[in-house]
C-alpha cells in the first residue's frame, strides 16, 4: 500500500505537509519513515548476547599525516592533556573518562580516504582507525573462547604489564578491541605531564570535554551492525529509525549506527549512501556551554561554526527549517581539525544524553 506524503510527515508528529530542509544530524528515514525503504522491522540476532556490560572507553585511535598539529588542536580547543609523545604517535586524556591516540601516517595514504570536514573539497587527512572498550567481566580465556563461539577471530593483544585485550572485527570490518581495565583506564589515574613538541594553534578555550555524545558509525548493514554491537558489548538501542539506530554506550557515550537497510526491496540497486566501516565525524560535550559564546569562540580562532540541531519545524511559508539553536532541543556546532576531521562540539552530558534521540525520533502515526 502507498503512503503518502502526508501520511509520512503525520508519521514524524508534523501537522502539515511542506517542503523537506534535509539536515546533517538526521537519517534519511526522517521524511519517509515507515515506508518500504526504511522498514524498522527488527531481524533476528545475529548471535546470542554475551551478557557482558561496556564499563568504560580506554581510547580512540586516529591516523593523522600531522599527529602533532591534530593534538595540538585538541589540546587548545577541547582542553585534552598530553600523556605522552613518542615521536610517531601521541596519547592525549579527553578527561578522565576516554582517551586518543593519533598515530603518524603518510599524506599519501588518504588520497582515497573519504573527506572528514563538512565543507572541504579535499580529502580529509585523518581517520578514526578503531576503538577499544573495557568490559565488566574480564578473563581472558572465557572472552576468547566467548568470541571464537559467535565466529569472531580474536587476536590478544597484551601489553605484559597487566593489559590484556582481544581485537575481532565487527560485520563490516571495523577494528573493535575488548579488553581488561589496566591499560588507559588505569593509566589516567595519574596526571599526564608530557610536553607537546608542537605550539598551540591558538589561545586555549578552556573548555572541558565532559561526554562521547556519539559517535556517528557508517555500516553496510546498520540492523546487523547494531545487533553486534548489542549482543557482543551490550550496547542499548534507543530507537530504529529504519536507516539508522542510537545505541547507549554503557554510561560511557551513545554511538550512532548508520547504513543500508536490509529490508529495503531496493537495496543493492544504487550505489551505496555510505562508506561501510568508517566514523565519519565525533560529537563531544563540552562544559561550560554557552550557545552564542561557543561560537564566538571558534569563530575567533578562524574556525567554522556551522550550526546542527538535528530537528525541524515549520515555518508560516510551509516550508521545513531547522530549529533555531537557543530553542532546539539539541545543540551543536560543527568545525574542521587541522587535517580535516569533522568535528562536532555539542551541549549533552551525561545528565541529558537523550536530547538528540529524543528530538529527532520519529513518531508513530496516529490511530485512524
Amino acid at each position: 500500500m502507498a503512503i503518502s506524503r502526508r501520511t509520512v510527515l503525520q508519521t514524524l508528529g508534523f501537522a502539515a505537509v511542506g517542503a523537506p530542509l534535509s539536515l546533517s544530524g538526521q537519517g534519511r528515514c526522517m521524511l519517509t519513515f515507515g515506508t518500504p525503504a526504511c522498514n524498522t522491522t527488527a531481524i533476528a540476532p545475529i548471535f546470542a548476547p554475551t551478557g557482558w556490560k561496556t564499563v568504560a572507553l580506554d581510547h580512540v585511535t586516529f591516523r593523522a599525516a600531522d599527529y602533532r598539529k591534530e593534538a595540538a588542536f585538541y589540546i587548545a580547543l577541547m582542553g585534552w592533556k598530553l600523556r605522552s609523545d613518542d615521536g610517531t604517535q601521541a596519547v592525549l586524556d579527553m578527561s578522565d573518562w576516554g582517551s586518543a591516540i593519533f598515530k603518524s601516517a603518510p599524506a599519501s595514504s588518504f588520497e582515497t580516504a573519504a573527506g572528514g570536514g563538512r565543507g572541504r573539497a579535499e580529502p580529509a587527512r585523518v581517520v578514526v582507525e578503531s576503538f577499544a572498550f573495557v568490559i565488566d567481566r574480564w578473563n581472558a580465556k572465557t572472552v576468547e573462547s566467548e568470541l571464537r563461539k559467535r565466529g569472531l577471530t580474536p587476536i590478544a593483544d597484551n601489553d605484559g604489564k597487566g593489559f590484556e585485550s582481544f581485537h575481532v572485527k565487527d560485520p563490516d570490518g571495523w577494528d573493535v578491541q575488548i579488553g581488561n581495565g589496566n591499560g588507559l583506564v588505569k593509566s589516567r589515574k595519574t596526571a599526564p605531564a608530557a610536553t607537546l613538541a608542537e605550539p598551540l594553534p591558538f589561545e586555549a578555550t578552556g573548555w572541558k570535554t565532559v561526554w562521547l555524545d556519539h559517535f556517528s558509525f557508517n555500516a553496510s548493514n546498520y540492523k546487523a551492525s547494531a545487533s553486534f554491537y548489542a549482543g557482543l558489548l551490550g550496547w542499548t538501542p534507543t530507537y530504529d529509525e529504519g536507516s539508522q539506530n542510537e545505541l547507549l554506550i554503557g554510561d560511557v557515550g551513545d554511538i550512532i549506527v548508520r547504513g543500508g537497510n536490509p529490508l529495503d526491496p531496493d537495496l543493492g540497486k544504487g550505489p551505496a549512501r555510505r562508506a561501510a566501516g568508517q566514523i565519519d565525524h565525533i560529537s563531544f560535550g563540552i562544559s561550560p556551554w554557552d550557545t552564542d559564546g561557543v561560537k564566538d569562540a571558534l569563530e575567533k580562532r578562524g574556525l567554522r561554526a556551522q550550526v546542527d540541531t538535528s530537528s525541524r519545524h515549520r515555518a508560516p511559508d510551509g516550508t521545513w527549517v531547522p530549529d533555531e539553536i537557543h530553542t532546539a532541543a539539541f545543540k551543536s556546532y560543527h568545525t574542521a581539525t587541522p587535517n580535516g576531521f569533522n568535528l562536532q562540539i555539542s551541549y549533552v552530558t551525561k545528565d541529558n544524553r537523550l536530547a538528540l534521540p529524543n528530538a529527532v525520533k520519529p513518531k508513530p502515526a496516529a490511530a485512524g
